[in-house]
């Protein structure tokens, strides 16, 4: 049962990050053709593309991509509902849904976003002019960039990235 479920759990992962990917890569309007644009194109296409002609316009396709969004919250419902279906047997728990979907929906965000930080903080380090680092640089930037405000450097080490992985470390442990 908990391979079931540690399965299910990646799967969704997988998508729902792709689907805030998508939204995040949009809102910054940077190009979806590089990877890992294509990537989320490719693996939420299937639910996004048939939201942005049900959504309303400024809705759908506005400043924010409100169907990816929606397809993100979309999935984690689903997710919720089929692991409260495997966990209980079938048996239905109508409440405990909406809270499982919200905190998984939650956790992914956290852990997509300290997923980048980190690929974008050891890449900065080993490799700082791959090819990788100007799209990294983009998706990070406006997360990172307000505490870059607070945080001086340290012996000319940026220490905001590991601040921020920090910070959502601990959203994540009280999201338990």
């Amino acid at each position: 049962m908990r391979i079931l479920l540690f399965l299910l759990d990646t799967v969704f992962f997988v998508l729902i990050a792709a689907a805030l990917l998508r939204a995040w890569m949009n809102h910054l309007r940077i190009p979806m053709q590089p990877q890992p644009g294509r990537f989320a194109m490719a693996v939420t296409d299937w639910l996004v593309q048939p939201l942005r002609r049900v959504l309303p316009g400024a809705i759908a396709k506005g400043r924010i991509d409100g169907a990816s969004v929606v397809a993100a919250v979309l999935l984690a419902m689903l997710h919720a509902a089929i692991w409260l279906l495997i966990a209980n047997g079938g048996e239905w728990v109508g409440l405990a849904w909406v809270s499982l979907a919200l905190r998984f929906f939650l956790r992914t965000l956290l852990q997509a976003l300290m997923l980048l930080l980190f690929v974008y903080a050891v890449l900065s380090w080993v490799n700082p002019r791959a090819p990788a680092m100007g799209l990294l640089d983009r998706l990070a930037a406006p997360i990172v960039a307000p505490v870059r405000r607070v945080v001086p450097l340290v012996g000319g080490v940026d220490l905001s990235v590991l601040v921020v992985i920090v910070v959502l470390q601990i959203g994540l442990m009280l999201l338990g």
